[in-house]
């Protein structure tokens, strides 16, 4: 989309410049092909600084050329000042298109205010094209969507093998699962980016904070894998560390809320509590093994109840909106 957009941007530039007679009109084009962005947001910040660093470019060649001359030296002379003015400034991307539009001033070896007002017209004529064609992005909402899908999916997955090890006192789940599941986390913050900044002004959305929450989450899933061994309990005990996992992984989609599960959670902690005390040192180790992984539990629900605290209503209905009527498969 964005490859059609730049052709289609780059043409309309050129018909326009060469309609309104401007002198070195595919300059203008350029400045289109540049000024395309992946965001509406990145295109109105780009074309201000282009616009900006453009106008400062045409001033300090003015002053250049017409104190110096005409020379190969002058235009060095020009970059050396005004490549650190443009950096100081944040417009490093106008350094280019400017420095061209300084050329045609350094070809026609004379500055006359029909010049400069022709440079600037360049420079309007191609962010403001480029700004047009930009209005137009797809929507980001079904991407999102699919990556939460892909995210909940896999961790449920996961919670599901974990419940499976504990009743087969397996050592681990499988590695590659969490691999697939960070690389879904990394596909929606990225989309959760660009939907983000294809709103020219603040657009409150749930969707980068879901994503920050999501990859909180893996974290702790990835830690509780790296210690994930058999418990050494009788089979009580472990059957009840299985079932509440799988409420865990029931919880992803949403069927149980993360402070129902918590409160849940400290419950159970009463009832190993109560238990008899170890008498073995295999049995103190086993059930230290069993608290860090009810910790590490805790710690990954505390998190999902925290992101669902920060969220205004609005927030929340947005958060909730048409995702299990359009991906939700169980």
């Amino acid at each position: 989309m964005r490859t059609l957009k730049t052709g289609i941007g780059a043409v309309i530039t050129l018909m326009i410049a060469n309609w309104l007679g401007l002198q070195y009109a595919s300059a203008a084009a350029v400045i289109t092909i540049l000024s395309i962005q992946s965001t509406k947001k990145q295109s109105v910040e780009m074309a201000i600084k282009r616009l900006i660093a453009s106008i400062v470019a045409l001033i300090l060649a003015t002053l250049v050329f017409n104190g110096i001359g005409f020379y190969p030296l002058s235009f060095g002379v020009f970059l050396i000042l005004f490549i650190p003015i443009a950096a100081k400034g944040n417009m490093v991307e106008g350094i280019v298109p400017a420095a061209v539009l300084v050329t045609h001033l350094l070809g026609e070896g004379n500055i006359t205010m029909a010049l400069l007002f022709n440079e600037v017209e360049l420079v309007v004529v191609g962010v403001v094209v480029a700004l047009l064609i930009n209005l137009y992005m797809p929507s980001m909402e079904k991407d999102i969507m699919k990556c939460r899908h892909n995210i909940e999916k896999t961790m449920h997955h996961i919670f599901i093998e974990m419940t499976q090890a504990l009743r087969n006192e397996s050592l681990q789940v499988d590695k590659v699962m969490l691999k697939v599941l960070e690389s879904y986390i990394e596909e929606g913050q990225e989309a959760a980016f660009r939907y983000a900044n294809n709103y020219i002004f603040t657009k409150h959305s749930p969707f980068g904070q879901y994503f920050i929450m999501r990859n909180k989450q893996f974290q702790v899933m990835r830690h509780m894998n790296e210690h994930f061994t058999k418990f050494f309990m009788t089979f009580e005990q472990t059957e009840v560390v299985a079932r509440f996992t799988e409420e865990v992984a029931e919880s992803i989609h949403g069927e149980r809320s993360a402070k129902m599960l918590l409160e849940q959670l400290a419950k159970l902690r009463e009832v190993f509590r109560a238990s008899s005390l170890p008498k073995t040192r295999e049995e103190f180790e086993n059930r230290a093994m069993l608290y860090q992984y009810l910790n590490d539990i805790e710690h990954f629900l505390e998190i999902k109840q925290s992101f669902r605290e920060s969220l205004t209503e609005e927030e929340f209905e947005e958060y909730k909106k048409g995702y299990a009527a359009l991906y939700f498969k169980r």
